[in-house]
């Protein structure tokens, strides 16, 4: 059975120790460390106070799902030490630079990064794009203007730009842009939009090229102890978790 090591014990982190099948959590770590024992009541896994610990614990893989600053901080010294790593905060990988050292560092140990679906889907299916390059990528997101901390009594667009840009303005909002340029293998133009008339986040993907138009929208339900996660995001980590024994994959 592959054991885990959850890097980030909040809303994602609380629910994949809670909600785990086919794998063994070993491991849990959390600057915070009574939200670490919390979530070690639900798997009964060991909490690990100082990072170097958790790092060096006989285990697999990690999971992050504690934040952008996170990623950055420790992903070196996870790969370094042995460990697939499970990325959840994908924003980190937006800097070309850290994304290239990362890959280099787990090609020479032999480790694997995977990016979950998160909050979208469809990322095998935009893959395509390596092969036959899209000559469109958008992603268009709608917010209620509170999740935001925005006034608004009408629907309107607040961003347009590339994803690159979009860091800067909404670096809370980026995690899903990244992950659809790094399937496709281009930058996706981003809009994003607050709608009072809204209560989820609604993720739209339009794509055209070669082969065709994809059109995907996803209207994400709020995880239940944090409306500002998608439960949808913790379930696509618990589902790449399970598949990674398995004989049969479905995706590419």
């Amino acid at each position: 059975m592959i054991r885990v090591g959850l890097l980030g014990c909040g809303n994602v982190g609380r629910i994949i120790a809670k909600e785990h099948v086919g794998v063994e959590i070993v491991a849990l770590h959390d600057r915070i460390p009574e939200r670490a024992e919390e979530a070690a009541r639900l798997c009964n896994a060991r909490v690990h106070r100082d990072f170097a610990g958790f790092v060096r614990a006989d285990m697999d893989v990690v999971v992050e799902a504690a934040s952008v600053a996170a990623v950055r901080e420790h992903a070196m010294e996870i790969l370094g030490n042995g460990k697939d790593l499970v990325i959840l905060s994908v924003g980190a990988l937006a800097d070309r630079a850290f994304l290239d050292h990362i890959t280099s560092l787990a090609r020479a140990k032999g480790r694997k990064i995977h990016i979950p679906s998160g909050a979208i889907l469809g990322l095998d299916n935009l893959k395509v794009g390596r092969i036959a390059p899209m000559e469109k990528l958008l992603l268009r997101t709608t917010k209620s203007p509170e999740s935001l901390n925005i006034r608004a009594d009408r629907r309107m667009m607040i961003f347009s730009g590339k994803a690159n840009d979009c860091i800067r303005e909404f670096p809370k909002n980026i995690n899903v842009a990244v992950a659809l340029g790094l399937a496709a293998g281009r930058d996706a133009d981003v809009e994003i939009w607050i709608d009072p008339d809204v209560d989820r986040n609604i993720h739209e993907i339009i794509a055209e090229g070669p082969f065709g138009e994809i059109f995907i929208r996803v209207a994400n339900v709020p995880s239940p102890d944090n409306p500002a996660t998608s439960y949808l995001a913790a379930l696509s980590i618990l589902t790449l978790l399970k598949n990674l024994n398995e004989p049969l994959v479905v995706g590419t």
